[in-house]
Formats: structure tokens, sequence, C-alpha cells
């Protein structure tokens, strides 16, 4: 990890919430829904809500009886996610991961997507999220699998590798699918003082209506564009056309479908 990979600021947040938001998060968004169907009532804490993908798949699964705590480290990113959804039972809170400002004990769920890799201390990441759980609190949140399981991620990393070949970008391979060593999250898990963890390699199919949405939406809507401004910051246009072709390649012209991989983790407290 490095500073940079954290920086979701400027135009980053919106294009992040319209080109990776349909393609990447909102398959998996759906399933953790799915996932907490059972959950009737009581207080639910979001870690690191981005542009609140999670947060709207949530307001509109569960009961209205559920109370939602969204929250993330970046600002700018809670900005955008509360221009997109207006709900009385959702509150948004700007909160460090590994020093959330909530009491011992207050929630009855903690859910975190594609947050957790990127907590530079994820023991005390867990502990935290332990914490702030009630007895036989839940625990969900999901990483993805390596680079090399998700494709448009993988074509997108190499053809952007190609244009600065002294010094590639390696964001997307450093630090979204820089956490998936599924031994590692069960240690880490136990150490922090979870128990009756589960997790499950999950697969999805996804699309995107052009080879330009993953292209625009990882060069100049991830900390990916802070890497490529960092070499060159005249060429973001031209990388991202060169991502474009790359994908065109590899997927099609028109619309494209692409294989993703995620990792699904549930553990209580």
């Amino acid at each position: 990890m490095t500073d940079s990979d954290k920086v979701f600021a400027g135009s980053i947040p919106g294009l992040y919430d319209r080109y990776l938001g349909p393609l990447l998060f909102e398959p998996y968004a759906q399933d953790i829904a799915q996932r907490l169907a059972d959950v009737k009532e009581g207080r639910l804490l979001e870690i690191a809500a981005g542009t609140g993908i999670v947060t709207r798949a949530l307001d509109r699964a569960l009961p209205p009886k559920v109370a939602i705590t969204a929250t993330d480290l970046n600002q700018a990113m809670l900005d955008h996610a509360m221009t997109q959804l207006r709900s009385a039972r959702v509150r948004w809170q700007q909160a460090d991961a590994l020093a959330l400002p909530f009491k011992d004990g207050e929630f009855d769920v903690a859910v975190c997507q594609f947050g957790v890799m990127f907590f530079p201390d994820k023991r005390k990441a867990f502990q935290e999220a332990l914490r702030v759980l009630k007895p036989r609190g839940r625990f969900l949140f999901n990483v993805w699998d390596s680079l090399e399981e998700n494709e448009v991620s993988l074509t997108v990393t190499d053809a952007v590798a190609g244009c600065f070949p002294e010094n590639p970008p390696q964001f997307l391979r450093r630090a979204p699918h820089g956490y998936h060593d599924v031994a590692a999250i069960r240690r880490e898990l136990e150490a922090a003082g979870f128990g009756a963890i589960k997790v499950e390699t999950l697969p999805k199919l996804s699309r995107a209506s052009s080879p330009r949405d993953p292209a625009i939406g990882f060069c100049q809507g991830s900390p990916l564009r802070n890497e490529i401004e960092a070499r060159d910051p005249k060429r973001v246009t031209e990388v991202t056309e060169i991502a474009t072709q790359a994908v065109a390649a590899r997927f099609g012209n028109g619309p494209i479908s692409c294989k993703l991989q995620a990792i699904v983790v549930e553990a209580r407290k």
C-alpha cells in the first residue's frame, strides 16, 4: 500500500460510482444484501461505504426497523454517496476503521464491501469491528480474489503497465487485489477474537455497456489515476484510450461480459 492508494478525491468518486459501480460492485452488493435477509431489526454498521453502493442495496432490501450507519475514511466519497441516497434510516459519518467512533457493543451487524484490503492494519480493524458488535454479532465482508481471477482488472493493469514499462503502475495488483490469502484472513480474524468463520469464493459474470467503461473507471475513477498522473499528468487521456483498446481486443467492441471473483467472509463475535 502507498499513500496514493487511499486517495479518492476530486472527480474520482463520481467516475468510480458511474463506471465501476455497475461493473464491479453492484453484483456483490446484491449478494451482501441477500445474505442479510434474515436481519429484521437492530443497528447495522457499514465500514468503508465508499460511494454508497452497498448502502443503497441494503436500504432497498432491509426492513425499516434496521438502522444503518454508513462510514468511510474519505469524506469525498461520503459526500458523493449522500447525493445518491436520501433515506431517513441511513446516517452518514466519516470514520477510520482502525479507530471507530462508537461505543462497545453498539451494533448487531457490521458490513464491509471491498474495503478491508485498504486497511493498513487488518487485525486492528477486525478488533474494532469486534468491539462495536453486540455478543453474537455478525461481521460480513468481501475482498477481491487475485488479479488473475478478475479478467477486466488484469487487462487494464497490463495495458497501463505497458505505457510505463520502466515503472509500471500496480495499484490494482497491490491494493484491491492484494489481500486474498484465505488462511491469512482466517488467522487475523481469529487473532482479533472472531469465531464461527465462514469463507466462500464467489465468481460472478458482470457486464459493461462498452470497453470504455472499465477503462475510464480504472484509469480516471480510481487511485490508479494517481499513479498515472505521478508518472505523466498529460497522459491520462492517452492511457485511458490504450486501456480501452486492450479491453476491446479482449472482450469485443460492443457490450462486454467478464468474469469477476471475490472472497466472501462471515464471522461472529
